[in-house]
């Protein structure tokens, strides 16, 4: 089936619902938040009975989202579950959002996402590989839904694109990435306003902990391998929340020599003892960081991925060598 006729399935299914409860995946970044709230008011508009659903543990978001109001959010099952269709947007595993009441079975899913290796667990998927982030896959189903894109929905798409094009500087950025970043200025948008939410108005918390991340920085095989660790009394001591690692590993990326970036943070809370998070980034086209998640249980782009792991960091480091070193033929 090609992407059109995806898209085309989809538009349909969309006009046809009358009830819908829209999410996304766990730990929810800005293009998984910007395209949740822009469905939202664009099914609203359409006159559609909308509602999102979020974990409550996902709360407090990270500060740069705190603006935002979502209304019609819920954090329990509605009551009409099994009558409403569930949209899921920018997840590429069911499993990113583990809730049970969202993956029995005889529920009606759309799985709307750009990741390329989605499962396509939908009972109707659009996957769009090719396009730069969610939200401008749900900017283009606006405007074949004959949707307005009001200033509140521009807000809300150009955050998705600006965070997962990494600022228009990441390699899926495209000219339709910057058409469509015109046309959301065009409809409201306040360029700088976003940016200084997105990178500037942050807490010294964050700056604090960004601090311990660069005091740990390790290189590996010849600098190619760029690492840092957070653990637990890095964000006891400055006070920081587990979001404050947000856009640590961009400065680790930036390291001249680096082919892979790497964070490992241990996570926060009694029940998740010893469990560890590791985002991956890659500079260039030799390796596929989204493989390399994969083996873990994870997933991702080619150059931005992530999973979860119990691994001790040691043992967690010598095997992101080895793998790394796969790919690139060492």
């Amino acid at each position: 089936m090609t992407v059109a006729t995806e898209q085309n399935e989809v538009v349909a299914e969309l006009r046809q619902a009358e009830r819908l409860l829209l999410t996304t995946h766990e730990n929810p970044d800005g293009d998984a938040l910007g395209s949740l709230l822009a469905m939202h008011w664009i099914l609203e508009e359409l006159g559609k009975d909308s509602a999102m659903y979020m974990s409550p543990d996902e709360f407090p978001l990270p500060w740069e989202y705190r603006s935002w109001t979502f209304d019609g959010l819920v954090g329990a099952p509605p009551d009409d579950i099994a009558e409403r269709t569930i949209v899921f947007l920018d997840c590429g595993n069911i499993d990113r959002m583990p809730v049970d009441f969202l993956q029995r079975d005889g529920l009606r899913i759309l799985n709307i996402d750009h990741h390329h290796d989605n499962t396509r667990f939908g009972t109707v998927n659009l996957v769009m590989p090719d396009a730069s982030s969610t939200a401008e896959i749900v900017w283009r189903l606006a405007h074949q839904l004959g949707a307005t894109i009001t200033p509140p929905i521009a807000d809300a798409l150009y955050t998705g694109l600006v965070t997962d094009t990494g600022r228009f500087m990441y390699e899926n950025t495209s000219a339709e990435s910057h058409r469509m970043a015109a046309e959301l200025i065009d409809a409201g948008v306040d360029a700088h306003d976003v940016y200084r939410r997105l990178y500037e108005d942050l807490p010294y918390s964050r700056l604090l902990l960004l601090q311990r991340a660069l005091a740990k920085l390790e290189r590996h095989d010849h600098g190619g391998l760029t690492v840092a660790h957070l653990v637990k009394s890095d964000y006891e001591d400055t006070g920081a929340l587990e979001t404050d690692s947000e856009g640590v590993i961009d400065h680790l990326r930036a390291v001249q020599g680096t082919t892979v970036a790497v964070l490992v943070r241990e996570l926060l809370g009694d029940d998740r003892q010893g469990l560890r998070k590791v985002s991956l980034r890659a500079t260039d086209g030799r390796v596929d960081v989204s493989k390399i998640a994969r083996g873990f249980g994870g997933g991702g782009h080619p150059q931005a991925a992530g999973f979860s792991t119990e691994m001790a960091y040691p043992e967690l480091v010598a095997e992101l060598r080895s793998r790394v070193g796969e790919q690139i033929g060492e």
